[in-house]
């Protein structure tokens, strides 16, 4: 059985996570929560409403959404990481989401925009295009060259944990204790960050990723547990399948379920929340502002 040792309201106080990130020499504030837009330039990624394709229209109206509705970040992703996505080379990837950092970067430059991918170099051509931080959820994992690669670009880094692969980390759900197992890949994963160079990390503890459903709870409920690295904390369950699949609805009907935990997560220290519904999303955050304030 799992045990673990889980900070008391007196210990969480005690570690405070860093509220600062350098982007292009830019520092930015993280002193309130952010609200990240998920652009998916996939034609199959797991929330079809969500898949943009390569219609420029399209996503340039769910950018301009996005970003009206209150969205610090646009996260752009050209390759899925469910279970059963196609795989794509490189190339395709770039095919899909080049288009859409153009078109957003000249609409709205002033937004941040994050290239969620594995590979390095996706991310590398991505960031020389403007994009601001990478989304890796795979922690560097899948591409030992990534970590190295965002040293030497000089962006922020978000860590997602993982385990195995989207097809296989289902397989890799046994830990000897859940909080203490991801922290440790966490501090593993820092130190291989500060070596190569990169000096902003988010961590991200992978809701859905290599966790059972009772698994995300737990974590969702202790995430204050890892502020212990004073760290910015990225919790991505829009609409995820352990809101849907124990309240016994569709994907389309989990809306209300997401904003219910987004406000668990806020209350327990995420920093960041990655999002389908952005009005939604920063309508909690201003809620729990108020509560706070």
């Amino acid at each position: 059985m799992e045990e673990s040792h889980l900070l008391s309201a007196g210990e969480d106080q005690l570690f405070q996570p860093k509220l600062t990130l350098n982007i292009r020499g830019k520092l930015l504030l993280l002193d309130e929560p952010w609200v990240m837009g998920i652009i998916n330039a996939t034609p199959d990624s797991f929330y079809a409403p969500s898949r943009i394709g390569s219609n420029q229209k399209e996503f340039l109206r769910k950018a301009t959404e996005m970003v009206e509705a209150g969205a610090k970040i646009l996260d752009i992703g050209g390759y899925s990481s469910r279970p059963g996505a196609l795989e794509i080379s490189d190339r395709e990837e770039l095919k899909r989401v080049i288009p859409v950092i153009d078109s957003i970067k000249d609409a709205f430059p002033e937004v941040l925009l994050s290239i969620d991918t594995f590979r390095s170099t996706v991310a590398q051509d991505c960031v020389e295009r403007g994009v601001d931080i990478v989304n890796d959820v795979s922690g560097g994992g899948l591409d030992p060259d990534m970590i190295p690669t965002v040293g030497k670009l000089q962006v922020p880094y978000i860590c997602m944990h993982m385990r195995g692969d989207p097809e296989t980390m289902a397989s890799y759900t046994h830990y000897e204790n859940l909080e203490n197992d991801i922290l440790s890949y966490f501090n593993q994963k820092l130190t291989e960050c500060r070596k190569s160079g990169i000096k902003d990390v988010i961590i991200d503890p992978g809701l859905g990723f290599s966790k059972t459903l009772n698994q995300n709870y737990r974590i969702l409920k202790n995430i204050s547990y890892f502020n212990t690295i004073n760290l910015p904390v990225l919790i991505g369950l829009s609409r995820k399948s352990m809101i849907y699949k124990l309240l016994g609805i569709t994907q389309e009907e989990a809306l209300n379920g997401t904003t219910a935990l987004h406000m668990v997560a806020l209350m327990h220290g995420a920093k960041i929340l990655r999002v389908h519904d952005v009005k939604e999303a920063v309508q909690t955050v201003t809620l729990f502002k108020q509560i706070n304030a």
